[in-house]
């Protein structure tokens, strides 16, 4: 295959989502790591895309300037709030034990991330979010910063999202990303709507430590947008209903598993 074949298939992969794994490039390209890496570089140096951590997203130019849908794909908050809710609040405490006093974080939006709240209170930090679900929770912390982006409220999951190949987030660096997820699986993390990841890769890109907080219900779903490959995960939190092929998938992965009683 000559190179600008190749180079048509990768943008084309990235049309979907305006995001690609280098996982990804390799299974669908008859090519050597090293070819896709230099058909990487010269798509960036025209501008075309722009290299991330673990693969390479579209370039703002190259980026749809259309708004985002008035929907989300997926289920509401309220109904997804009270599906395995002891989990999700187990789950919760154990990420935020993960915090340390006074450091910046960034927590993306779900009914699993917004348990951590109740257990961030007095410990100083800023944290940077798109959901105004948290917002509200940690409101009333005293010496808790709250930072958000800019964009579209959408009514359906409280959440705050920006076009795709918008930068709406502020200038903030936080080590530690806290995120959902609709599935998991072989393939990576995935959500129902593809407007989510784009909002997800944005966070992604920006830390330095990804943190998945799933219920063990998210990996017998395997379906939807794929977010990012299982190997840009560093830590991911369950509960103790995760089947043994799951933990394997993990282990096999590289990811940091913490089973939350």
């Amino acid at each position: 295959m000559h190179a600008e074949e190749r180079e048509k298939l990768i943008l084309e992969a990235m049309q979907p989502t305006g995001f690609v794994s280098y996982r990804d490039l390799e299974a669908s390209l008859a090519a050597s790591p090293a070819t896709i890496r230099r058909d990487l570089t010269r798509l960036e140096e025209r501008g075309d895309i722009l290299r991330v951590r673990g693969g390479a997203k579209l370039a703002e130019a190259a980026s749809t300037e259309k708004g985002p849908p008035s929907r989300l794909a997926g289920t509401p908050f309220a109904q997804s709030l009270s599906q395995n809710l002891a989990q999700k609040q187990a789950i919760g405490r154990m990420a935020a034990s993960l915090c340390q006093p006074g450091e910046g974080i960034m927590v993306d939006g779900g009914t699993t991330t917004l348990q951590m709240c109740p257990h961030l209170a007095g410990m100083n930090l800023q944290v940077l979010t798109n959901s105004l679900h948290l917002v509200d929770a940690l409101l009333p912390q005293e010496g808790t910063r709250i930072l958000l982006p800019s964009g579209t409220v959408f009514r359906e999951q409280n959440i705050i999202l920006a076009p795709a190949g918008e930068d709406s987030m502020p200038q903030f660096h936080a080590p530690k990303l806290f995120m959902g997820a609709a599935s998991v699986g072989p393939p990576g993390v995935m959500q129902q709507d593809v407007i989510l990841v784009a909002a997800e890769r944005r966070l992604i890109d920006r830390a330095e430590e990804v943190i998945l907080l799933i219920d063990s219900s998210k990996f017998r779903q395997s379906s939807g947008a794929i977010v990012c490959a299982l190997d840009e995960i560093d830590v991911l939190i369950t509960d103790h209903g995760i089947d043994d092929a799951s933990r394997k998938m993990v282990g096999l992965a590289g990811i940091r598993l913490l089973i939350a009683e």
